[in-house]
């Protein structure tokens, strides 16, 4: 039955893949769960419909065809004279209106919208994001500004990580010296009390909830330089109870999180008695898992990829969802094809998903949060799945884009359209490092084993093949799509790549052709190794792509690398910020293309999978061909191992 629910799922989304394709340039985001195209047009003639008696906007008791999370659901009724728009609470309304507006503004130049009918309702309760604003000061203007631009996309939670030990950055009138700047390890920056007020009730005209996180027992080194006690001793626990409930008076909010993770209960009742003391306050706990027990009622947020929801138990879903590894192409896919809580629709106790970014190697400023976590793109992706639900267990489908005729990568292609068209629109000035790369097809060929030696050369670097026969072995070639291919993915045995069984101590290879209608001077995006927010990864010594002696060739010419600001860096500890090691934060390298068909080949030699250069040994590669300044794609070009014109 569940092979046949899937099925009949992915029929329903590719049939409202059509419809919508009928619609231009009106690229709805996230896609609505039920679409019924009609004939005829609208004709805009206020884009403000607050001014137009044409629109009526009606709570009703109930729509029919929306049978999860009715308080989101709405319904918009678009004929040639009139958009009725109905819900069943001031939610559903403002859901609707952020639909109806992607509608108006992808009107035609004539103003004109189809007429259709859409039912729509979120499969899972809970679709948000987590800013560690404890490692890194984020100024509530900043914040202001992400909630407006994702709540247009139906985000409506947002988890505000506030305590680390670095910082602690909410302000109290019971212990006022926590904020000092004395006590700050890093930048410098609090939230007063008004603040945060203002802050929520922002939060709640655009309809977000705000979960506000103090993180105890661990992660509170901020704490103990305060006050001189670890927070589980008894001066340090009776002082923390008084935080809380300050802290819980403060936020006019259903949730607080208490943490709980990545420390050694000492207290067996420490947490159960922080947990109570928010549930007193008429809010409901929540802590991460792997973390301390908090008694019931109380929400897990799972944020380890080998934890399974726990049966009975409410839980969020963050597993695999940490943005501070991701990179901007393959991860992205991942996040729009995976499957939240393991299922395909949320209920009681899976209530949904929250991605974070997490600060633990200092960011160079708040806008590189957003550009090194690629953060604009994977809410997008995140925002689709979360309110669509279905999707795959990355533990299984892995983040590699599949190949053309695959259903998945037919809804990827036209969710990477409507993504594209989203940020023309909505996020033209914000930082999002992403281009079209479902047109990127590739041949990798099988690894040949180097014993160890990273520099040793192999048949392909003298004539591309698709089989190739090498000290009585045969080598043969796969296919693989997408600008980002991982070979074996950050997280080893837990995600797949490319290779179903990756050995260390051997080199790959993958090759392309490019042709180009003309001669042209391009820019090349290029990698061979995510540089993850939260690591120590050394940087590259001036003259190399990576530290395992990877190689790229355009037409035969071998293409050097960057000459890194920070060439051979060693950090010994997070206090020092990436400047150019991730390839989509630095300026493309400048490359020619010959008219005709253009030769790439990438050399991908692996050791280890740990070194002492880096904790995540990757094995992948990133390349596109872009324009000189990276802001576009240039035009014409097509991506053929075969040299097949599509």
């Amino acid at each position: 039955m569940k092979a046949a629910y899937r099925i009949l799922f992915l029929l329903i989304c590719i049939g409202l893949i059509l419809q919508c394709s009928s619609f231009g340039q009106i690229a709805l985001l996230p896609l609505p769960q039920n679409m019924e195209l009609r004939a005829g047009y609208f004709t805009i003639a206020n884009t403000n419909p607050d001014k137009d008696n044409r629109f009526t906007f009606s709570i009703v008791d109930n729509i029919e065809g929306i049978h999860l999370n009715p308080e989101e659901g709405y319904s918009i009724d678009i004929t040639p004279d009139a958009i009725r728009i109905e819900a069943t609470t001031e939610i559903g309304l403002f859901r609707a209106k952020t639909t109806l507006a992607q509608l108006i503004d992808g009107a035609d130049d004539n103003g004109q919208i189809p007429c259709c009918k859409i039912v729509d309702f979120p499969a899972f309760q809970i679709r948000g994001f987590m800013h560690d604003v404890g490692r890194y000061f984020i100024p509530i203007e900043e914040l202001e500004k992400e909630i407006a631009i994702l709540s247009r996309f139906k985000i409506n939670i947002f988890h505000w990580h506030l305590t680390e030990d670095v910082a602690w950055r909410l302000a109290s009138d019971i212990t006022p010296y926590l904020t000092d700047s004395s006590i700050t390890t890093r930048n410098t920056g609090f939230y007063t009390k008004e603040e945060v007020r203002q802050f929520v009730q922002y939060c709640k005209t655009h309809h977000i909830t705000v979960v506000p996180e103090i993180d105890m027992p661990g992660h509170s080194a901020a704490f103990t330089r305060v006050t001189g006690f670890s927070m589980q001793s008894p001066e340090g626990k009776k002082l923390v109870k008084e935080l809380l409930w300050e802290a819980c008076e403060l936020f006019d909010t259903p949730y607080f999180h208490i943490g709980t993770d990545e420390v050694k209960i000492t207290d067996p009742t420490f947490a159960t008695e922080m947990a109570e003391i928010v549930r007193q306050a008429g809010k409901e706990p929540i802590g991460w898992l792997p973390g301390a027990d908090l008694g019931q009622p109380s929400i897990k947020q799972l944020w380890i990829g080998t934890v399974n929801p726990p049966a009975g138990a409410k839980t969020i879903d963050s597993r695999f969802l940490y943005l501070n590894h991701f990179d901007p192409f393959a991860d992205l896919f991942g996040v729009f094809n995976s499957r939240i809580c393991g299922s395909d629709s949320g209920n009681d106790h899976l209530t949904g998903g929250i991605c974070c970014v997490w600060n633990d190697r200092i960011p160079a400023s708040v806008e590189d949060i957003l550009l090194s976590n690629t953060f604009y793109t994977v809410m997008l992706a995140f925002a689709e799945r979360s309110w669509r639900g279905g999707g795959h267990d990355i533990r299984v489908r892995g983040v590699n884009l599949p190949q053309p005729d695959n259903v998945d990568y037919k809804l990827f292609t036209d969710f990477e359209k409507r993504m594209l068209i989203s940020r023309n629109r909505y996020l033209p000035d914000e930082p999002f490092p992403y281009l079209k790369q479902t047109d990127v097809h590739w041949r990798v060929i099988d690894p040949f084993p180097n014993r160890g030696d990273l520099s040793l050369t192999f048949p392909p670097e003298q004539k591309i093949r698709k089989k190739y026969r090498h000290k009585r072995k045969v080598f043969t070639s796969n296919p693989a799509t997408g600008a980002t291919v991982y070979l074996r993915h950050t997280w080893g045995g837990m995600v797949p790549g490319l290779f179903a069984d990756p050995r260390p101590d051997h080199t790959a290879y993958a090759y392309t052709y490019v042709y180009a209608p003309d001669a042209m001077q391009v820019g090349l995006w290029a990698g061979f190794h995510v540089f993850g927010r939260s690591e120590k990864d050394a940087t590259p010594p001036n003259g190399e792509w990576d530290h395992k002696g990877s190689r790229i060739w355009i037409n035969e010419e071998l293409i050097n690398p960057p000459i890194w600001a920070n060439a051979g860096f060693q950090p010994e500890n997070l206090e020092t910020p990436y400047f150019d090691e991730n390839w989509w934060v630095r300026k493309p390298i400048p490359i020619t293309l010959h008219k005709g068909w253009n030769k790439i080949l990438l050399k991908m030699p692996v050791g280890n999978f740990t070194s002492p250069q880096t904790r995540l040994t990757k094995w992948m590669f990133s390349a596109l061909i872009v324009t000189p300044d990276g802001k576009s794609v240039p035009p014409g070009l097509i991506y053929s191992p075969e040299r097949k014109k599509r």
